[in-house]
């Protein structure tokens, strides 16, 4: 399975920050040591005008030139310099990479992106673009060029299981039949205002797993039913920030329930033949070995999946 990386790239953090920078290296690290069946790629950087299919051209130039507003970084939550942009330019790349290895295998993954908070003209919550959102309208244009009018156009899933709601995707394809938007998050977190997506699902402090995983299967189900077929990808925001270890999640799943979380997921796209892309999200736990253990395993949840799909059907 393609798994791609864009850590190269450092944030200029003042010291006690809350974004654990050095979770996405010590992921690509602990893969490397141990990569199963995980082929590790660096990847490219969006261009100006891949991002141009989502973002604003004042927010564009603002990112790029250097322009923020001391009020704008504030949202975000971080500085601005050049590492920035290019870390977020990779990063919305990997997402890109992914998608179209999704398409070509089945499955691959960013082991960052899901930055759902950023929306066509602003960042917010340590999202400077919208990744998905990007890959998405991208992917959709290569299809159209592709196959013109005699394919349907490309259907997407946006399934985003943070635990935070994604509120800058829901915002961005609010109205767009084209792209369904399913988020399943604490109702008490981060963003305090939410947006609708097409099917919103929220969760109350200290839910764990028996609840939780109710709550999902009720949730694709309903997916299922209103997803107008055929859809052709699928974008999985595997947060691991539901984690009962996790500094800002508030809800109480254990490790046991995070990769039951994943092996269902997976398993109802695979059974669908849906493409998916898998973007790694949010985790913020006490400890960043932990983060690092529980995305390691959703990786092999993945990997695993990914081995099943190449098998004849």
């Amino acid at each position: 399975m393609l798994v791609f990386h864009s850590d190269a790239h450092s944030l200029a953090l003042p010291p006690g920050h809350r974004f654990p920078q050095d979770k996405y290296r010590m992921l690509r690290a602990a893969l490397e040591a141990d990569p199963g069946l995980i082929r590790l790629q660096a990847a490219d950087a969006a261009s100006e005008g891949e991002l141009a299919l989502v973002h604003s051209p004042s927010y564009l130039d603002a990112v790029l030139q250097g322009h923020l507003s001391a009020a704008q970084q504030r949202e975000i939550g971080f500085p601005w310099s050049p590492s920035m942009v290019e870390r977020s330019r990779r990063s919305v790349g990997a997402t890109i990479m992914a998608a179209r290895a999704a398409l070509a295998e089945g499955l691959a993954a960013n082991l960052a992106g899901g930055t759902h908070h950023a929306q066509e003209d602003k960042g917010s919550g340590y999202c400077v673009f919208n990744d998905v959102a990007v890959a998405a309208r991208l992917m959709q244009a290569e299809w159209h060029r592709r196959y013109g009018h005699s394919r349907p156009g490309l259907k997407v899933l946006v399934i985003d299981l943070d635990v935070h709601q994604g509120n800058g995707t829901a915002t961005i394809f609010s109205g767009d039949n084209s792209v369904f938007t399913f988020s399943m998050h604490g109702e008490n977190n981060f963003p305090f205002r939410k947006a609708a997506s097409d099917l919103d699902v929220e969760l109350p402090d200290g839910c764990g797993d028996e609840a939780y995983l109710a709550a999902l299967d009720r949730a694709l189900a309903q997916v299922w039913q209103r997803l107008e077929p055929p859809t052709g990808l699928a974008f999985y925001l595997a947060g691991a920030d539901p984690h009962e270890g996790d500094r800002l999640g508030r809800l109480k799943l254990t490790t046991a329930g995070l990769r039951e979380r994943d092996r269902r997921v997976f398993e109802a796209l695979r059974e669908r033949r849906i493409p998916v892309a898998l973007s790694m999200a949010g985790g913020y736990g006490h400890d960043v070995a932990v983060t690092v253990a529980l995305q390691v395993s959703t990786l092999r949840e993945a990997a695993h999946s990914w081995s099943a799909w190449q098998a004849p059907q």
